[in-house]
């Protein structure tokens, strides 16, 4: 079962929006020898919306012969479509992933019965772990836990990456869920509370620019060590708000550009930092030390 701390990582871009592959590479090193337990390469911090296929493929091929098995990879690879949910699934099963992500469909809508069915014909079509991604504040559809539980039954959905944010609701999904089921955090600033109640890790934008402190912390919290996690926690929670000052990745990916870690491209309709929340997010940087 993976666990731990399971980045979201940014795709790094030029200055004029085309993909930086040699940064990607460079920032996948920097991951694994600061001990991020996973790399999530094409999720929303990796603009998967604005990546054409091509681009989608050639991250994902990156990533994995990057790592070269050192961590697991996970593939963003879910669309409103079911049939372009598997077809990027099943390539990314083909390029050596170890794991699929897989977004909620979002813009049409479906009720649970779609949800369910989308989800089932994805796991029956490529036979892959996959893990659930509910994100409802992006999607505007919301994937219940009566609905993820169901789903659970299948051998090929492995997990949910909840970003609901709700305490109440993830409790509620642990209580319930099968003991090989796995349920991360997709909120940084609600990770260490569900961690705490038996989450299995977080897929996190925060872990993009500390991934030590997001590693350590996760061990922590699995163990049931709450001091240390709780401290950890205390230095890197302005970061968990900050981060998020203006729509994931704008503001982390201008910290790691601050940190020299990237450059400063990112795709419309995103543009960069609002000159406004400079100074916030660098008190909350120099607060965890990385600036």
């Amino acid at each position: 079962m993976l666990q731990g701390s399971l980045v979201a990582i940014v795709t790094p871009m030029f200055e004029d929006g085309q993909l930086d592959i040699p940064s990607l590479r460079a920032l996948i090193d920097f991951h694994v020898e600061q001990g991020s337990d996973g790399i999530v390469i094409v999720g929303t911090t990796g603009e998967s919306p604005t990546v054409d296929f091509d681009e989608h493929c050639l991250l994902i091929k990156t990533a994995v012969s990057q790592v070269n098995g050192r961590i697991p990879v996970i593939a963003g690879t879910g669309a409103n479509s079911t049939k372009e949910a598997i077809f990027l699934t099943k390539k990314a099963k083909e390029l050596g992933v170890d794991a699929c992500l897989l977004v909620a469909p979002y813009y049409n809508k479906p009720t649970q019965e779609g949800l369910f069915q989308h989800f089932t014909a994805v796991a029956d079509a490529v036979n892959i772990p996959q893990i659930l991604y509910n994100v409802p504040g992006r999607t505007a559809c919301d994937i219940s836990n009566d609905t993820t539980l169901r789903l659970a039954a299948h051998p090929n959905i492995v997990g949910i990456k909840d970003a609901t944010g709700g305490i109440e609701r993830g409790t509620d999904l642990l209580l319930r869920a099968p003991a090989d089921f796995a349920v991360y955090s997709g909120d940084d600033a609600t990770a260490l509370s569900l961690m705490l109640l038996g989450g299995k890790g977080v897929i996190s934008v925060t872990a993009n620019v500390v991934p030590k402190l997001m590693h350590e912390m996760c061990v922590a919290a699995i163990a049931g060590d709450v001091v240390v996690a709780r401290n950890i926690n205390a230095k890197i929670f302005a970061l968990h708000q900050k981060l998020f000052v203006e729509a994931n990745p704008i503001p982390v990916k201008w910290v790691l550009a601050q940190m020299g870690l990237i450059k400063t491209g990112i795709r419309l309709p995103l543009v960069n930092l609002s000159a406004q929340y400079v100074d916030v997010l660098r008190a909350a940087c120099k607060f965890a030390h990385i600036l």
